[in-house]
């Protein structure tokens, strides 16, 4: 029996949504909704579904949506639509505050929907291998880093690009953190441009992240040291060199996994989650935890200056 979609916002991300709910078997793409109503009714054409400029004129005829609208808005849609019993996706991160990610957690279990937050690199099948891989790690570092294309600005590069990185390595490490530090600087917009977060972990892991949005190229990498292996996955190449010691020195091999988009596997699992009624790979709990900690960092270096 095919699930009946809907995706509210169709912007540079949400229009990918619509086409790929629009593809999939198992799926019916029951409608878009933006308040752009020329823009919602432009995808609704082409991936033939309805158009709405209100969302909640979608919820009568839909069992899940994909919330892909400004993170100041995340909140109350997805608190609308929990109320109305729909099973939802909402894009990173979960909300603005914490406060509002704990709210939209107590109402998804009180009302037993699904509550899926847009972390799309957990789907990155290197990504996805580390998390086989990765027993005890020591020391982790990630660089995300960015040209200045002049999206995402709304927002501190900490929430819009960091935060991906903090979601994997609480994933990976599984403990609380106990100290950290951050500094960062605004280069060419009013929010913090370029970030780096120094976290230690209460199990003695420790962690460096940098951010950036003002680098000359793109680079998505990760670096996790653990005993007698190190390894480190480069997100956009989809690949993991792994360097470890054996009884004849130290080796060093590779794994290059084929290219898939992680959105179409992202939206696949949210699917199976609603059919199957299983928790998420990234609930809610999840993403207030990622959203907890990049704030965190956020505001200490505000405090900075």
């Amino acid at each position: 029996m095919s699930l009946k979609v809907g995706v509210i916002g169709v912007g540079y991300l949400g229009r990918h949504h619509a086409r790929i709910y629009s593809e999939m078997e198992g799926a019916d793409l029951v409608a878009v909704v933006d308040t752009d109503e020329k823009r919602a009714g432009t995808f609704a054409e082409k991936y033939g579904c309805a158009a709405y400029s209100d969302f909640r004129e979608i919820l009568p005829q839909v069992d899940a949506v994909s919330i892909v609208t400004p993170t100041l808005s995340h909140y109350f849609i997805a608190l609308e639509c929990l109320r109305a019993g729909k099973d939802i996706l909402v894009e990173k991160p979960i909300t603005g505050i914490v406060r509002e990610a704990d709210e939209l957690i107590v109402e998804s279990a009180k009302r037993g929907c699904i509550l899926q937050v847009g972390h799309l690199e957990r789907y990155n099948p290197a990504v996805t291998h580390a998390f086989e891989v990765i027993r005890e790690p020591k020391f982790i570092e990630s660089e995300r880093l960015s040209p200045f294309l002049g999206r995402g600005t709304d927002v501190d590069v900490t929430v819009d690009l960091m935060i991906h990185d903090v979601d994997i390595i609480l994933g990976l490490v599984s403990a609380p953190v106990v100290e950290m530090k951050a500094v960062g600087a605004r280069v060419m917009t009013d929010k913090i441009d370029f970030a780096k977060a120094w976290l230690e972990f209460d199990n003695g892991c420790t962690a460096v992240l940098t951010a950036s949005r003002v680098s000359p190229e793109k680079q998505r990498t990760m670096k996790i040291f653990q005993k007698d292996c190190c390894l480190s996955i480069d997100y956009q190449r989809c690949e993991i060199r792994r360097h470890h010691r054996t009884t004849e020195g130290m080796l060093s091999d590779s794994i290059r996994f084929d290219t898939k988009e992680p959105l179409r596997e992202e939206l696949e699992d949210f699917v199976c989650c609603v059919k199957e009624r299983r928790r998420p790979r990234v609930s809610g709990i999840e993403g207030k935890e990622a959203l907890k900690l990049v704030l965190d960092i956020t505001e200490m270096i505000r405090r900075k200056g």
